[in-house]
């Protein structure tokens, strides 16, 4: 299956996002909440939505940027949290995308790429955080579909493929996912040392 920007931009044009909560992940906003530095570099990509950023961007924390292939996504977003800078949404390839992060975010982005493409995702991400940086987020720990997004896969493949690249990976079942996750999430905590 051959994942293009237009038909990202198309599933949000005609509503078709299924994997879309209506909210931040409770994993995330626990996360979140806990944070005290609101002055770090944070991305956020495949954002979607972006519920996550909108929740950030009420904490006080300014330095949040998110990609996403789909223009409707950011458009959307844009709208419903039009004080949120303008120059920190980027509607791009993330793997082209250039930039330094103390933190970036997973949610729901890395099941929507194809499988082939997660060891360019764990490459990219090195490249994209600074020295003890962290990628923070959420995996689905299931098998999903084959075909089509949401891909989802198994806790000790992608063990097995963060540790590649990073030295400190820590994956654990999330214990606070919402009802319909609930035993199938996994919450990861990767750290960059270069």
């Amino acid at each position: 299956m051959k994942l293009s920007k237009d038909l990202w931009n198309e599933r949000y044009l005609n509503q078709d996002m299924g994997w879309d909560i209506g909210h931040i992940s409770t994993p995330l906003k626990a996360y979140f909440d806990q944070l005290k530095h609101k002055d770090i570099k944070i991305l956020i990509p495949g954002c979607g939505n972006a519920y996550e950023a909108e929740y950030l961007h009420q904490l006080g924390f300014k330095n949040v940027f998110l990609i996403d292939w789909a223009q409707k996504a950011l458009d959307d977003f844009e709208k419903r949290t039009p004080e949120f800078p303008k120059e920190q949404l980027i509607c791009e390839d993330f793997f082209k995308h250039q930039g330094q992060y103390e933190l970036i975010i997973e949610q729901t982005f890395f099941c929507a790429i194809t499988p082939d493409l997660r060891e360019d995702y764990v490459i990219q991400m090195k490249k994209l955080l600074t020295e003890n940086g962290k990628l923070v987020g959420l995996l689905f720990n299931e098998k999903l579909y084959s075909n089509r997004p949401p891909f989802g896969g198994r806790k000790s493949d992608y063990v097995k493929l963060f540790s590649k690249y990073f030295k400190q990976v820590n994956m654990e079942q999330a214990y606070n996912s919402i009802t319909s996750r609930k035993g199938r999430e996994l919450f990861i905590s990767v750290k960059n040392h270069q």
